[in-house]
């Protein structure tokens, strides 16, 4: 054999392994660089140099409801586990976004603007340092020692600011004697293998990347204030009345539901041991924030589950809400639920923390333990509501993946969640949340592609590729696997990336070997390239007494086919087939659905498949031949 031949043979094995290993997804340069230097693997798995940096964090702050200002000290020891050597720190400000002169992307009151937050008493290393002030963004950067690698830097430092009362952005004031306080800490960015820094500023609209971090925090508060917060609360006895430790110790270990403070509690103004001023002690391991929120008014109810059958493990599930808001009476009920269908049923996972706050507030956002839910007047709304918001604590909270850039990663789950978790509290429910929204809106100029970075979107785009559209992947993958399939690859990817900071390869490479079957052709049409969704029976044909559906695909997207057969004696038969029909690129697939009896019409869809065309979707026979 010639040489040339030879070389030639032998680079093409290399390039197919290549390309073989790495699949057949787009691999941007800077993914492709923490491949070669191994942090990750072209199969979706942590490589074996893997690393995160990450923080201990002492904070002790104070909060005055009567003026809004949050003040407080905090000592940090960041480890750089990184191979780089560090010579500075990027902290995030997240209150900044209320600092006059930031950029944001949400409007707030003029009211509500401030002076951002004020940083002093600057120590790196038992060291004197300043903290730059003129910034109006939310980044900060401040010199330190060369921090090498394996080794850590202490910082320390006072801030102050005021909280916001008629713009509530996830967070500010809920009521005169209510509020939820999130963001509230300087806190150190994330460096991580694929970007370095997090640099990406907070504007309002797009949410949060965090490193897993251990917490320490004291939240002292006027007499006759509560507080719920991320983490256990480690002095309760020597906080809550002997009645009320009674009843959470009671609810810690039932499955009922009790009322921890009712309004005869707070009339009688026997809930806290002490009148005057109160510490509150949280602790927190590998969490990616810390939230808190205060109350003098809120009722509280409480109850448990247990979430691990293995070990017995319960997590309490508590609703603490306005005696006015009606709505929120069930709220403890939907809230258990939630987490006991997603510890038996969907994910299936054991729910991973020891409890977790549904707040009565002014918003609709998510933290580690904690909920900010508004009231709402429609029972169904207040459980899709209350089981998404809760659905966040896999993702992104467990797993530790970039909001700020791919927001679909914990978003689209959360959606399907509700989708899915919806109906086993409530069987009437068919949540549709954002399918209509992406039936009106795909395949016009701002559909862009799910992989579309989040931070280049925003308003409707960032709505659809956020929301529904990721849901409907991630359910079509299940119906397409079958759930044990599925569920084998979901749990592959939480395995792997628990605690990491997982990006889109990584899910995908994970459901992939997980599941023993590469879906790269599902993942590739439906996350990475244009397209609608958009079938229509193009026609029926008769052989014999069988009839014969063909649909065609106009769109582009695979979607999954169920055609509803309604026939001539007032009967039904449903027939379904998954987005397999379209793996081979074809665009159209023939469904047989012969019956003895005569056909009176043949209807295309269901509830979580947008079609932006439907009127082609009805085939009417007056009798058959």
């Amino acid at each position: 054999m010639p040489i040339r031949c030879l070389l030639f043979i032998i680079c093409f094995f290399e390039w197919l392994g290549a390309v073989v290993a790495q699949g057949t997804l787009p691999v941007p340069l800077n993914i492709r660089t923490a491949i070669t230097k191994g942090t990750r693997t072209a199969m979706g798995q942590p490589g074996a140099h893997y690393w995160q940096n990450r923080a201990d964090y002492s904070i002790q702050v104070r909060f005055d409801p009567r003026t809004r200002l949050v003040s407080g000290t905090e000592s940090i020891v960041y480890t750089n586990n990184s191979p780089d050597t560090l010579r500075s720190l990027l902290f995030k400000l997240y209150p900044n976004l209320y600092k006059k002169g930031a950029s944001r992307l949400q409007t707030i009151q003029p009211d509500d603007v401030t002076d951002g937050v004020s940083v002093s008493n600057l120590m790196v290393e038992g060291t004197a340092g300043n903290f730059p002030s003129a910034a109006p963004g939310t980044d900060a950067n401040i010199r330190v020692p060369p921090v090498i690698p394996g080794k850590s830097v202490r910082v320390s430092l006072a801030f102050s600011y005021t909280l916001n009362k008629n713009s509530h952005i996830r967070t500010g004031q809920v009521d005169s004697g209510a509020f939820f306080i999130a963001y509230f800490f300087p806190r150190v960015a994330v460096y991580d293998d694929i970007d370095g820094w997090n640099r990406n500023p907070y504007l309002g609209h797009l949410e949060f990347y965090n490193d897993f971090c251990n917490f320490d925090v004291d939240v002292t508060v006027p007499g006759g204030y509560m507080v719920w917060a991320t983490g256990d609360l480690t002095n309760r006895h020597e906080l809550l009345s002997a009645t009320c430790n009674q009843r959470i110790d009671e609810a810690e270990t039932k499955d009922g539901i009790v009322t921890v403070i009712d309004s005869s509690d707070l009339a009688r103004g026997d809930v806290l041991q002490r009148k005057d001023s109160t510490t509150w002690k949280f602790h927190a391991v590998d969490v990616t924030d810390v939230a808190f929120a205060v109350s003098n008014h809120y009722l509280w109810k409480s109850s448990s589950l247990v979430v691990d059958p293995a070990t017995g493990r319960r997590t309490r599930v508590d609703a603490v809400f306005n005696p006015a808001h009606k709505d929120f009476d069930e709220v403890v009920d939907f809230a258990r639920k939630t987490v006991e269908g997603m510890s038996y049923r969907f994910p299936a996972w054991p729910y991973p923390y020891p409890h977790e706050t549904v707040f009565d507030g002014l918003d609709q956002m998510e933290y580690p333990m904690m909920v900010n839910d508004n009231p709402l007047s429609r029972r169904e709304d207040v459980i899709e509501l209350t089981d998404h918001e809760i659905f966040h604590t896999m993702f992104p909270f467990y797993m530790g993946v970039n909001e700020t850039k791919y927001a679909w990663m914990d978003e689209g789950w959360a959606s399907i969640g509700e989708w899915l978790i919806s109906p086993m509290i409530d069987t009437s429910i068919v949540d549709r949340y954002g399918i209509g929204e992406y039936s009106s809106g795909a395949g016009k100029e701002n559909d862009l592609p799910i992989i579309t970075l989040s931070t280049q979107q925003s308003g409707f785009t960032y709505f659809l590729d956020a929301y529904a559209k990721p849901a409907m992947g991630y359910l079509y993958a299940m119906d397409l696997l079958g759930d044990s399939l599925f569920r084998k690859g979901l749990h592959r990817y939480i395995r792997d990336w628990h605690g990491k900071h997982p990006i889109p390869l990584d899910f995908f490479g994970s459901m992939n070997a997980g599941s023993g079957r590469n879906l790269d052709w599902f993942w590739k049409r439906w996350f990475y390239e244009d397209g609608y969704p958009d079938l229509a029976i193009k026609e029926v044909q008769h052989k014999g007494k069988a009839a014969f559906v063909v649909v065609a695909n106009k769109g582009g997207k695979p979607l999954p086919v169920d055609l509803t057969i309604e026939f001539a004696d007032g009967s039904k038969k449903e027939v379904h087939r998954s987005v397999g029909v379209w793996e081979k690129g074809n665009v159209e697939t023939g469904v047989p659905v012969g019956s003895e009896k005569a056909i009176k019409k043949i209807s295309l869809g269901s509830a979580h498949v947008s079609d932006t065309f439907p009127a082609d979707n009805v085939w009417p026979v007056a009798s058959r031949p």
